[in-house]
Protein backbone atom coordinates (compact mmCIF):
# COMPACT_ATOMS: atom_id res chain seq x y z
CA UNK A 1 0.00 0.00 0.00
CA UNK A 2 1.58 3.37 -1.00
CA UNK A 3 1.32 6.31 1.62
CA UNK A 4 -1.12 8.00 -0.43
CA UNK A 5 -3.55 4.98 -0.30
CA UNK A 6 -2.79 4.50 3.58
CA UNK A 7 -3.77 8.45 3.58
CA UNK A 8 -6.97 8.70 1.31
CA UNK A 9 -7.92 5.39 3.71
CA UNK A 10 -7.66 7.26 6.66
CA UNK A 11 -9.67 9.95 5.81
CA UNK A 12 -12.71 7.29 4.19
CA UNK A 13 -15.48 7.43 6.24
CA UNK A 14 -16.67 4.05 7.32
CA UNK A 15 -19.70 2.71 9.31
CA UNK A 16 -19.97 2.11 12.85
CA UNK A 17 -22.23 0.38 15.74
CA UNK A 18 -21.73 1.78 19.06
CA UNK A 19 -23.07 0.50 22.59
CA UNK A 20 -22.12 3.56 24.57
CA UNK A 21 -23.06 1.33 28.16
CA UNK A 22 -20.50 -1.49 27.01
CA UNK A 23 -18.02 1.20 25.62
CA UNK A 24 -17.64 -0.77 22.49
CA UNK A 25 -17.35 0.20 18.35
CA UNK A 26 -18.36 -2.26 15.95
CA UNK A 27 -17.99 -2.68 12.30
CA UNK A 28 -20.48 -5.79 12.71
CA UNK A 29 -23.68 -5.05 13.68
CA UNK A 30 -24.54 -8.74 14.75
CA UNK A 31 -21.45 -9.28 16.83
CA UNK A 32 -23.05 -7.72 19.74
CA UNK A 33 -26.02 -5.47 20.50
CA UNK A 34 -25.98 -2.04 20.05
CA UNK A 35 -27.58 1.44 20.48
CA UNK A 36 -26.25 3.80 17.82
CA UNK A 37 -24.88 3.97 14.61
CA UNK A 38 -22.35 6.48 13.32
CA UNK A 39 -19.74 6.72 9.99
CA UNK A 40 -16.23 8.00 10.95
CA UNK A 41 -12.96 8.79 9.39
CA UNK A 42 -9.56 6.79 11.43
CA UNK A 43 -9.13 9.78 12.98
CA UNK A 44 -12.90 10.24 14.47
CA UNK A 45 -12.60 6.97 15.53
CA UNK A 46 -9.75 7.09 17.87
CA UNK A 47 -11.54 10.24 19.33
CA UNK A 48 -14.49 8.36 20.59
CA UNK A 49 -12.16 5.48 21.47
CA UNK A 50 -9.92 7.37 23.80
CA UNK A 51 -13.24 9.03 25.33
CA UNK A 52 -13.99 5.34 26.00
CA UNK A 53 -11.36 4.56 27.37
CA UNK A 54 -11.38 7.48 29.73
CA UNK A 55 -14.86 6.74 31.08
CA UNK A 56 -13.96 3.47 31.72
CA UNK A 57 -10.65 4.70 34.01
CA UNK A 58 -13.06 7.25 35.27
CA UNK A 59 -15.43 4.64 36.35
CA UNK A 60 -12.80 2.27 38.32
CA UNK A 61 -11.31 5.22 40.24
CA UNK A 62 -14.71 6.31 41.47
CA UNK A 63 -15.41 2.68 42.63
CA UNK A 64 -11.99 2.64 44.07
CA UNK A 65 -12.39 5.77 45.69
CA UNK A 66 -16.15 4.57 47.44
CA UNK A 67 -14.91 1.38 47.89
CA UNK A 68 -11.91 2.97 50.15
CA UNK A 69 -14.18 5.84 51.36
CA UNK A 70 -17.91 4.60 51.58
CA UNK A 71 -19.07 7.43 54.03
CA UNK A 72 -17.07 10.17 52.43
CA UNK A 73 -18.66 14.02 52.71
CA UNK A 74 -18.02 14.10 48.35
CA UNK A 75 -21.88 14.31 47.00
CA UNK A 76 -23.25 11.73 44.24
CA UNK A 77 -22.91 15.22 42.25
CA UNK A 78 -19.53 15.72 42.44
CA UNK A 79 -18.15 12.25 42.10
CA UNK A 80 -20.58 12.03 38.95
CA UNK A 81 -19.58 15.28 37.68
CA UNK A 82 -16.34 13.85 36.02
CA UNK A 83 -18.65 10.94 34.13
CA UNK A 84 -20.96 13.17 33.33
CA UNK A 85 -18.95 15.63 31.20
CA UNK A 86 -17.60 12.73 30.11
CA UNK A 87 -20.71 11.20 28.55
CA UNK A 88 -21.98 14.53 27.13
CA UNK A 89 -18.45 14.76 25.13
CA UNK A 90 -19.29 11.22 23.70
CA UNK A 91 -22.70 11.99 23.13
CA UNK A 92 -21.94 15.15 21.26
CA UNK A 93 -19.07 13.66 19.33
CA UNK A 94 -21.85 10.12 18.60
CA UNK A 95 -24.56 13.16 17.50
CA UNK A 96 -21.94 14.79 15.06
CA UNK A 97 -20.95 11.37 13.63
CA UNK A 98 -23.70 9.97 13.73
CA UNK A 99 -26.52 8.40 10.70
CA UNK A 100 -30.16 10.81 11.00
CA UNK A 101 -31.49 8.05 13.38
CA UNK A 102 -28.91 8.70 15.80
CA UNK A 103 -28.62 11.97 15.82
CA UNK A 104 -32.69 12.38 16.52
CA UNK A 105 -32.02 9.74 19.07
CA UNK A 106 -29.26 11.52 20.73
CA UNK A 107 -31.23 14.97 20.62
CA UNK A 108 -34.38 13.37 22.35
CA UNK A 109 -32.39 12.39 25.38
CA UNK A 110 -32.24 16.04 26.98
CA UNK A 111 -28.22 16.07 27.48
CA UNK A 112 -28.04 19.23 25.88
CA UNK A 113 -30.29 22.93 26.02
CA UNK A 114 -32.53 22.77 22.55
CA UNK A 115 -30.87 24.15 19.86
CA UNK A 116 -27.11 23.81 21.09
CA UNK A 117 -26.47 20.13 19.09
CA UNK A 118 -25.55 22.02 15.73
Amino acid sequence: MMANEHEASAYERKTYYVSVQAGSILEDPTATSYELVITANEEELNRLQELFEELASMDEAQTAVYGLTPFSSASDKQINAGTDGLLEDIYRLLYELGTDETKRHVATMGLFPEGSLQ
